[in-house]
């Protein structure tokens, strides 16, 4: 094998060009193995999404956002908990009547939205009577409003039913609303804020178990007219879940006896997967995919609450008792 002396030469006398071109080929290559894990995630990214009909990436990403105001607004300041809570009631609320109109009902959206963030404060000073007075007076006003809307010719839909339309507006702030408040009034009791974040966790708990314990081994679907991606696999991990997490909450958070957790851990699994399901049950109904497109891989603000606001309600009944 020969040598060529000119090129020995050309490297002797030019070291930085040598070092700038080993340092390319370096940066290739390691742009060629970004691009490729790039490819990969985004091939199984895909994969994901067709299976469970949800963007991976994006719902991580508006769960830690979400996670992180939910976790400042309860353990900084119990009283940051009425912003961050008024500001998803009334967005819900604003989406809930929005999808409303694809089935032919119209409630007026800002009565709607302004009903909810006020009971917000009311359901946190003065308890869930003075909620339930808000939303009584609320549905009220939204039907007066839209009553005046009909007065004046403003339909927007084409069947003109006032008495459908209220049935409608008092629907929403009882979905929305007063289920919301039941998590507003528990986190002013006293410790509240540790059994509203104990019973979010185990709602977490029960989505995570769920996703993935029916991402890898769901077969039978558990109802598929309703919400086809939902098996009976993936609610054993959800109930695996959810006890597991139940359990550890009472003892180290809660403060309770470690069977209290086997009585917890089941009730938020029901509550969580009827949430789910009757929020399915409600956009199938309506005809819409999702409540709004906001959050990126999870839809609408209230399709993150489906699981929570019936939750709401039981955790705060099992405050009273236990507590009280």
């Amino acid at each position: 094998m020969t040598e060529n002396p000119d090129r020995d030469e050309h490297s002797r006398r030019n070291p930085a060009g040598e070092l700038h071109a080993q340092f390319r080929a370096t940066r290739a290559d390691f742009e060629r193995q970004l691009e490729a894990r790039r490819l990969q995630f985004e091939k199984t990214n895909e994969r994901i999404k067709q299976k469970s009909g949800r963007n991976l990436l994006g719902a991580i990403g508006i769960g830690v956002v979400l996670g992180g105001l939910l976790l400042l607004s309860l353990l900084v300041n119990k009283d940051l908990f009425m912003l961050f809570a008024a500001v998803l009631l009334g967005i819900s609320s604003v989406e809930l009547a929005t999808a409303l109109h694809a089935m032919g009902r119209r409630v007026p959206r800002i009565p709607s939205a302004v009903t909810a963030v006020v009971a917000v404060p009311a359901a946190y000073y003065f308890g869930i009577l003075a909620a339930i007075a808000v939303v009584i007076v609320g549905t009220l006003v939204v039907t007066l409003w839209r009553a005046v809307e009909i007065t004046r010719g403003y339909h927007a839909v084409a069947e003109v039913s006032l008495r459908k339309d209220f049935l409608a507006a008092g629907f929403v702030q009882l979905y929305v609303t007063l289920l919301g408040a039941f998590a507003v009034a528990l986190v002013a009791q006293p410790e509240g804020q540790w059994w509203t974040l104990a019973f979010l966790i185990i709602v977490v708990s029960v989505d995570t178990g769920a996703y993935v314990s029916g991402l890898n081994f769901g077969k039978h679907l558990m109802a598929p007219k309703i919400s086809p991606k939902k098996t009976w696999e993936g609610f054993a991990g959800a109930a695996l879940a959810s006890i597991i997490a139940a359990v550890l909450l009472s003892l180290f958070m809660l403060h309770q006896p470690w069977w209290f957790g086997l009585i917890l851990g089941p009730i938020i699994l029901v509550t969580a997967t009827l949430g789910d399901l009757g929020e399915s049950h409600i956009k199938r109904t309506i005809g819409v995919k999702d409540m709004s497109s906001w959050l990126a891989g999870h839809g609408g603000f209230l399709d993150r609450l489906d699981s929570i606001l019936p939750s709401a309600l039981v955790m705060y009944l099992l405050y009273i008792l236990v507590v009280h």
